[in-house]
């Protein structure tokens, strides 16, 4: 932070002690975790988007069977209805593992750290860019 830009709110403020490189550390630990959260929703996108598409083959095996296909939609039924994405797993279990094996452990490890190193707080990076960019005084550019 430069010197006469106003400190963050107080939720945010680094506590006594805290390098600005530490502050930095924990600036790229919460990016990294930020994108893993995304990764995570595009794996809840798969997971919702795939099950979608099954029980939307509900409605081309009803259709082909009354358009007079029933070998195909026989074929639909036995080859992709309700099959494992990969083998083994429906894609609840993929999102199931990716959370017990990585997710969670990333989170955790993730607190661990900020609570060690910056009592806790959060975004602090983040906070200390905002104080700096403030306009003093704007009304949109408060603090809390």
């Amino acid at each position: 932070m430069n010197p006469g830009t106003p400190p963050p709110d107080p939720r945010h403020r680094r506590p006594e002690g805290v390098t600005d490189t530490t502050v930095e550390a924990l600036g790229a630990l919460s990016k990294a975790l930020e994108t893993a959260e995304r990764a995570r929703g595009a794996l809840y996108d798969f997971h919702q988007l795939t099950g979608s598409a099954d029980l939307a083959l509900d409605d081309a095996v009803r259709l082909l069977r009354a358009a007079g296909h029933g070998r195909r939609a026989d074929q639909v039924e036995r080859e992709i209805l309700g099959r494992n994405v990969i083998p083994g797993h429906w894609t609840f279990q993929i999102v199931e593992e990716y959370n017990a094996t990585y997710y969670d452990v990333f989170r955790a490890v993730e607190r661990e750290i900020r609570q060690e190193l910056a009592e806790g707080r959060d975004h602090l990076y983040e906070a200390e860019m905002k104080a700096a960019r403030r306009t003093e005084g704007h009304p949109d550019h408060t603090a809390d």
